[in-house]
């Protein structure tokens, strides 16, 4: 019995087989991963300010180099740069405060009166509520009232840390710019191969490179525009322009989120202060009008592509540390996505072959 020949391969694709030790490979891949958001979620009060002191000491590091080549002695640099840096701080919160300060006093009228203003939508909402109850839905329109004013204390509580991790922050910033020439020299040196230590110090710089210059960048471009919505309260007679700009500005740190909340901010703000609702919306249309020329045009042209995020990545970003560590993550998530792309550029480098259509 003659047996047949076998078929010679054609190349046709197989179905991937998937090998036990490649799925225990991704399930301790994925352990490790969980096991490492748990430690950074419940030891937030240690690694939070630990972790915003390294990021924002890379950012300040050259400037201390630039004092340093001045004879200046690197720990003086380092109290003058944070220094500078807490007094401008102070001066913003200052600004942000006081009308914060005055509007919460009177938090039920401002309630009242915003509640007032928006009787404007009561025939969309009632044709809405008509559409739900036709549906079959439940209107949740009816039952809805203004919230109580008990939320103001916690949400205070959770935008703003404690004073001992400012106290933690602060220190930990001061020495690390101060010894920050020390720890390179020592990681670089932890490496015994040549090429480890070259590889290690090119990374080095690049992170401090990109992180300085997206700091720089970054607070020129939110200075302009708390200065531009400062001019634009100052010509719709918003009050409190310069709270409501330097509130801008700050917020722009945050990408994406940022905008919003501010336009928000004004919208509301607009809508009390003034008597008709056009009037009280045009501070805030003016601001969309800045803010999408800041995002569309003048950011990622002065950044440029060296540092041009893809929306999608820096959205997940802000929304995974927004949730991690509150708004101080939400302003951590570029320079850490920075930080990724570098690590991924030197030590993954990709040498696959280009896809068709690419």
């Amino acid at each position: 019995m003659l047996s047949r020949a076998p078929k010679p391969d054609d190349g046709s694709a197989r179905p991937i087989a998937i090998r036990r030790t490649d799925l225990l490979a991704f399930s301790l891949v994925g352990l490790l991963i969980i096991s490492i958001i748990a430690v950074l979620f419940l030891a937030k009060a240690f690694l939070l300010p630990v972790v915003m002191a390294f990021v924002v000491g890379t950012m300040l590091s050259p400037a201390a180099n630039l004092l340093e080549r001045y004879k200046m002695p690197r720990g003086v640099a380092a109290v003058l740069i944070v220094g500078t840096l807490g007094s401008a701080i102070a001066f913003l919160v200052g600004l942000i405060a006081s009308p914060v300060l005055d509007w919460s006093t009177r938090l039920p009228e401002l309630a009242a009166r915003l509640k007032d203003r928006l009787h404007v939508f009561d025939y969309p909402l009632a044709l809405w509520g008509q559409l739900q109850h036709f549906l079959g839905g439940t209107n949740f329109l009816s039952s809805w009232h203004m919230p109580d004013v008990d939320w103001v204390k916690p949400t205070v509580e959770f935008l703003t840390p404690t004073f001992t991790e400012f106290l933690l922050f602060f220190a930990t910033l001061v020495l690390f710019v101060a010894s920050w020439r020390d720890l390179r020299r020592g990681l670089i040196l932890t490496f015994a191969d040549h090429q480890a230590r070259l590889q290690t110090l090119r990374i080095l710089n690049e992170i401090e490179t990109q992180l300085g210059h997206y700091l720089l960048t970054v607070t020129m471009i939110n200075t302009g525009l708390g200065i531009a919505t400062t001019l634009v309260c100052v010509l719709t007679g918003m009050p409190s322009p310069a709270g409501l700009g330097a509130l801008a500005g700050a917020l722009n740190f945050i990408p994406i989120i940022g905008p919003i909340a501010t336009f928000a901010v004004l919208t509301t703000v607009g809508i009390i202060s003034f008597p008709t609702l056009g009037d009280g919306l045009l501070a805030s249309l003016a601001f969309a009008c800045i803010a999408f020329l800041e995002g569309h045009f003048i950011t990622p042209t002065i950044i440029g592509r060296r540092l041009a995020l893809n929306a999608l990545a820096v959205f997940l970003a802000i929304a995974f540390w927004t949730w991690l560590w509150g708004p101080m993550g939400a302003f951590l998530a570029s320079p850490l996505l920075i930080v990724g792309l570098v690590l991924k550029e030197h030590l993954m480098q990709d040498n696959s072959p280009q896809l068709p259509g690419d």
